[in-house]
């Protein structure tokens, strides 16, 4: 098959070869730092164009994106390179805002029926169109282009599965890693690595405890707290709830949980609940943090020191950590020509070649497990040991509970909770039972629907 060369590949990735806006892996992206990421190698291959004229004429398909600032800018030069490469499918590519206004657009836009074709759609929003049934299933769509399941890595893909039937195609796809600041930690006397378990950040804690700069800080709910916590709760032996929506957030583990979260900013003091916690870590004015994969090229930019990444720490029960970010569904009621375009579309984005230049410029995973096995991105894992972090974690995640990424709206309800925790200091108890009635109040639609979609 024809391919393009390496001038023309560059050219529709010139647009965001510069600083990224890199989104925090559970959402909006305008609280995330920019970075400059790094250049491809020299050695790294062009995609491979797709035959031109196998269509016909030339399909349009409107593409709906969530990055803003210069991220918006990488995303849109994806499209452009896919344009450029062949005559079969046209994207049209149009920014909707963060992930929240995304979905809130899209909800509109099937009242009206004036949908997209494709949309990007976060781990917490996709599931709400998938059971209203506005989302195309896509098994036979990715048979026609030779996509197939287990090209992607399987966490990242099961994810998007339902009833055995593939309706969500990861793309920008993270998890969250322990950041740390180096100069910090050589200056308290620690170990150049992230702590094991939280048991031995509670040690090294007031080491790093110092007038104008915290040991550590938490984000609020607009910036996902609930995410984070996700795995917290898992390392203290608690869950949100059951796949079944049985809400367990309140129960003895995730008390516990909470009352480490209370500990860390009302008893030790050593947490901070900034408004910026991305921008608070890369200015010195908390130590270390738990931030997206997504972040990892901004945050080394900007960071005024050397920067260190590790696993998340374990807890009583051992380690948790989940997936996180959006991936791309392709909306119902299309004609068949615009499935097909819609696919195509697809299969680039998230493809063998493209995944690996993504990954590389943004510090989102690779979705594709030949592009984790490839030459260019094993050079690169040598050479960048803070994203390698990621890459190794990434087999140790689970997928997130539903209480948060299937209840509309959960996420905000249980961050929402945390902040009543680690701003006003209340008592997890009490919170996380009023948590629990309104999960299991705002939950009832969604359960009740999925009886009849699933059975």
């Amino acid at each position: 098959m024809a391919k393009i060369n390496r001038r023309q590949f560059l050219r529709g990735v010139a647009a965001g070869a510069g600083a990224l806006t890199l989104a925090a892996c559970g959402g909006a992206a305008t609280t995330s730092p920019t970075g400059e990421p790094a250049a491809p190698p020299a050695t790294a291959a062009p995609p491979t164009a797709m035959p031109q004229g196998s269509m016909g004429s030339t399909v349009e398909i409107t593409y709906w994106g969530s990055f803003s600032g210069v991220l918006g800018e990488a995303e849109q030069a994806t499209v452009e390179t896919f344009n450029s490469m062949q005559q079969d499918v046209r994207v049209n590519y149009q920014f909707q805002g963060n992930y929240e206004e995304t979905a809130q657009k899209l909800t509109a836009a099937v009242q009206a029926r004036q949908t997209p074709d494709v949309s990007l759609l976060s781990d917490v929003w996709w599931f709400s169109f998938y059971i209203n049934g506005q989302l195309q299933p896509l098994d036979d769509l990715m048979a026609a282009e030779g996509v197939k399941r287990e090209a992607y890595v399987d966490v990242l893909l099961n994810e998007g599965i339902r009833k055995n039937t593939v309706y969500w195609i990861p793309f920008a796809r993270s998890t969250p890693l322990f950041y740390y600041n180096k100069d910090a930690w050589a200056e308290a006397g620690l170990d150049d690595r992230a702590p094991k378990t939280w048991e031995e950040f509670m040690e090294w804690a007031p080491k790093l405890n110092r007038e104008g700069r915290s040991a550590f800080a938490h984000p609020g709910a607009a910036s996902y707290i609930a995410w984070l916590f996700q795995g917290v709760i898992w390392q203290y032996g608690g869950r949100y709830s059951d796949p079944d929506f049985t809400i367990r957030i309140h129960e003895e583990n995730g008390i516990r949980a909470g009352n480490f979260y209370r500990d860390t900013t009302q008893t030790y003091k050593w947490a901070t609940t900034p408004k910026d916690v991305t921008q608070d870590f890369v200015t010195g004015l908390s130590a270390s943090a738990m931030l997206s994969t997504g972040a990892l090229a901004g945050v080394e930019k900007n960071a005024q020191f050397p920067v260190g990444t590790g696993f998340l720490p374990e807890g009583p029960s051992g380690f948790g950590c989940c997936t996180g970010g959006a991936g791309m569904a392709v909306l119902s009621g299309l004609p068949a020509e615009k499935q097909q375009a819609a696919m195509k579309w697809i299969a680039f984005a998230t493809g063998d070649e493209w995944a690996v230049d993504w990954s590389q410029r943004t510090g989102y995973m690779p979705v594709r497990k030949a592009a984790v096995e490839s030459e260019r991105m094993k050079q690169y894992l040598a050479e960048r040991p803070n994203f390698r972090t990621a890459v190794e974690q990434l087999p140790k995640t689970r997928p997130q509970d539903s209480a948060r990424v299937y209840v509309r709206g959960g996420d905000q309800i249980i961050g929402k909770g945390l902040e009543r925790i680690t701003i006003a200091g209340e008592d997890p108890a009490k919170v996380w039972m009023d948590v629990k009635a309104e999960l299991e109040e705002t939950a009832k639609p969604t359960v009740e629907l999925l009886k009849t979609v699933e059975g």
